[in-house]
């Protein structure tokens, strides 16, 4: 992981399936999220933390079975925002593309001590 960039892995399994027998579509929501969120924490300042605003996901594909990776990435950032990506990929196929709005802000603790 990089400063804008992260890269999850996720092992598909039944625990995860909708009633319908495929991976609940909650599941790479929040995939998505975290990876999103992990990528752009990195870019961030010792005394800045970020919440996510709004997200827009698509799914392309129902998932069943195999490893999905998701690559996020950082699209636009000011100060006080940043538009964030990603890419949910089912065994090399795109399964799912997401977009996020998080805003940037000053941290009023310290965070990890």
């Amino acid at each position: 992981m990089r400063g804008g960039y992260s890269k999850s892995v996720l092992e598909v399994g039944e625990k995860l399936f909708n009633a319908g027998g495929f991976l609940h579509g909650g599941v790479a929501y929040t995939l998505a999220d975290s990876g999103m969120g992990v990528a752009l924490w990195a870019s961030l300042g010792e005394d800045e933390v970020c919440s996510t605003i709004e997200s827009k996901i698509v799914y392309f594909k129902a998932v069943s079975s195999g490893t999905l990776i998701c690559e996020a990435r950082m699209l636009q950032r000011s100060k006080n925002f940043a538009v964030m990506e990603c890419e949910i990929k089912n065994n090399g196929r795109l399964a799912a593309k997401a977009l996020s709005t998080f805003s940037i802000f000053k941290s009023k603790r310290k965070i990890g001590g």
